[in-house]
């Protein structure tokens, strides 16, 4: 592993001990605020998608049929990357969420810190292998497919 991708993949978890660390700003201060809602609207998901990345770009996206675009399927991924990313975090915020109030003990800070954490968690995850393409069925001899 390179320094960068060392780098790049500690940036989810990174951000999620920033935006505690923020908690120790006033209650009004812009940069908590923005702290927190970025992590949490980016920080879950970056980490998951990452551990992911391998599997989703096994197949590469397919464009229309009649305009050839070539960064199609680049601009595709990109845009399903950043998807996955935003609603993986929201999900995970909603999920953490409900099991803290389900067990009476929800607090702002709770939150951010079991997301933190699992964040962690996913940063030190290995990434995910990518399936072999499905091979075609095949049709026994002298049958029509």
């Amino acid at each position: 592993m390179t320094p960068q991708e060392l780098v790049v993949r500690m940036l989810p978890p990174f951000g999620g001990w920033l935006a505690l660390a923020a908690l120790a700003l006033p209650g009004g201060s812009p940069l908590r605020g923005a702290a927190v809602v970025v992590f949490l609207a980016a920080g879950p998901g970056a980490a998951l998608v990452r551990v992911c990345a391998p599997a989703l770009g096994a197949r590469p996206a397919e464009g229309p049929g009649e305009h050839r675009d070539a960064d199609f399927a680049r601009r595709s991924d990109l845009l399903e990357r950043l998807m996955l990313t935003l609603f993986l975090s929201i999900g995970a915020v909603m999920l953490v969420a409900t099991v803290l109030i389900a067990t009476h003990t929800f607090s702002a800070q709770r939150v951010l810190l079991a997301l933190t954490l699992l964040t962690t968690l996913a940063a030190f995850c290995p990434p995910l292998r990518a399936s072999p393409p499905a091979a075609p069925p095949r049709t026994p001899k002298g049958s029509v497919p």
